[in-house]
């Protein structure tokens, strides 16, 4: 039993989701707090400064994150170095640009951004990207060798101690947004000074860059940026158009928000086994073992699918519960909606392991026009369900309406699912079936390892 709780424990997909499931609680527990410790309009401006940092934060990263998580799971040695070297430099001018317009933006415009509420994004992301650039580093480097208890103990830190003090600041000190953000930022310069000080961040070796793999970065990372940014507009746009319909409104946007966040929950475990598969499948097609690409993509497709299956038909039973437990009485109907996001859900493993398999494999150009066909399917779906639906049906209720929105996203996923399958299957030659094979086969393997349900052991 104990070696079994020591393997447990050092599984680098328990690690892994663990450190997503600390961040999404811890997350969660820090939006509850700041609610109740500042005042509504100053709340919405911190929800502002996050949500913004957030999305330049996938800019930043997203043309080195991806890239180098790839190239450095097959390489050793002096060009390992060269390739966290060329991370550091990419880094650095990308921020310095970024921060460059940032403030100028701040200078030229001061008082439009101060009455749209973002004057604390301007004026302090700046800072915050150049403070959590090598803690930042220090979790791409760490992925790619596959350290995912580093990962844990850095987000630990990160994310952990942020709620600390904000557990101490409401019951005690009782600090206003401006302490509260130079306490964030704080606590992000002290966990990017942990990542230096145990060598995790790579900062020595950026004199080791080279213009060979600044550029094999940079054609890589050109599409995966797209593929973010098409990923962002995939969850973004839902809204977006919502807000635009006259009947709908914010309203709507509110009553499609609730079920909407429960969906994201079911997409932590798909991270976690998407950060432990994708470093594998890349040394392997590295080293051109395209069978154990395959493999993988296979096992970890088919294992999540099935994971979330019984977690999928709970959320379909307990629906109502689930929104008003959420949102509060108010949100009970939007039930119908969570039940169809849960479909997408389904779909959903085998449609994100399809993308990240192509990255894996050298084809991010692919994986960029996957989402390009999804992110079309849904904008264009949108505007029908949202524009058109209403006048061939005057009738319905928003409800109705807001459930024709949810399913234009079970039919963007099916495009992606489709389109993914097919450029992968060019490349590989990969058989559908094998996902469910092989996941059942996952968990047949699991369950023989624990003495209860071995034979073998009695």
């Amino acid at each position: 039993m104990t070696n079994l709780l020591k393997k447990t424990l050092s599984n680098n997909n328990i690690l892994s989701l663990s450190s997503n499931v600390f961040v999404a609680v811890f997350g969660l527990i820090s939006f509850i707090l700041l609610t109740r410790t500042l005042k509504q309009d100053i709340f919405g401006e911190w929800v502002l400064f996050i949500t913004a940092s957030n999305f330049i934060e996938m800019l930043r990263f997203g043309i080195t994150r991806t890239a180098i998580i790839r190239f450095l799971s097959g390489v050793k040695g002096e060009e390992k170095q060269k390739f966290i070297g060329s991370n550091w430099v990419i880094g650095l001018i990308i921020t310095l640009i970024l921060i460059s317009i940032i403030w100028i933006s701040l200078l030229l415009f001061p008082e439009t951004i101060k009455q749209s509420g973002y004057n604390l994004f301007f004026t302090w992301y700046p800072i915050l990207a150049i403070i959590n650039m090598p803690f930042n580093n220090a979790l791409s480097i760490l992925q790619a060798d596959q350290k995912f208890n580093k990962i844990l103990i850095i987000r630990l830190i990160n994310v952990g101690t942020f709620v600390i003090f904000l557990i101490f600041n409401l019951l005690f000190i009782k600090w206003g947004i401006i302490n509260i953000l130079y306490s964030y930022l704080t606590i992000n310069l002290f966990t990017s000074l942990i990542c230096i000080l145990f060598k995790w961040a790579g900062l020595k070796y950026i004199f080791k860059a080279t213009r060979a793999t600044n550029k094999i970065i940079l054609n890589f990372g050109k599409y995966t940026t797209g593929t973010l940014i098409g990923s962002n507009l995939l969850k973004s746009s839902d809204s977006f158009i919502i807000g635009l319909s006259p009947i709908l409104g914010t309203t709507g946007v509110a009553l499609y928000s609730i079920p909407l966040k429960l969906t994201e929950i079911l997409e932590i475990p798909i991270r976690s086994f998407i950060a432990t598969a994708f470093p594998i499948m890349s040394k392997a097609s590295i080293e051109n073992k395209i069978n154990e690409v395959k493999k993988t993509y296979y096992t970890y497709s088919g294992a999540t699918f099935f994971l979330l299956l019984p977690i999928i038909i709970i959320c379909i039973i307990f629906a109502e519960k689930l929104v008003v437990f959420l949102g509060g009485e108010s949100y009970a109907e939007t039930a119908n909606i969570f039940r169809v996001f849960c479909i997408y859900g389904l779909f959903l493993p085998l449609d994100k392991f399809t993308g990240v398999t192509l990255d894996s494999i050298n084809r991010p150009k692919k994986n960029f026009f996957k989402v390009i066909y999804m992110t079309s399917a849904n904008i264009i779906g949108d505007l029908v369900a949202v524009f058109v639906l209403i006048k061939i049906f005057p009738n319905l209720n928003n409800i109705s309406l807001l459930i024709s929105v949810s399913a234009v996203t079970v039919v963007m996923i099916l495009v992606g699912l489709f389109v993914g399958f097919k450029y992968l299957n060019k490349e590989i030659n990969i058989n559908f079936k094998n996902n469910f094979k092989y996941g059942i086969k996952f968990y047949k393997n699991l369950l023989s390892k624990i003495s209860f349900f071995n034979p073998k052991n009695y």
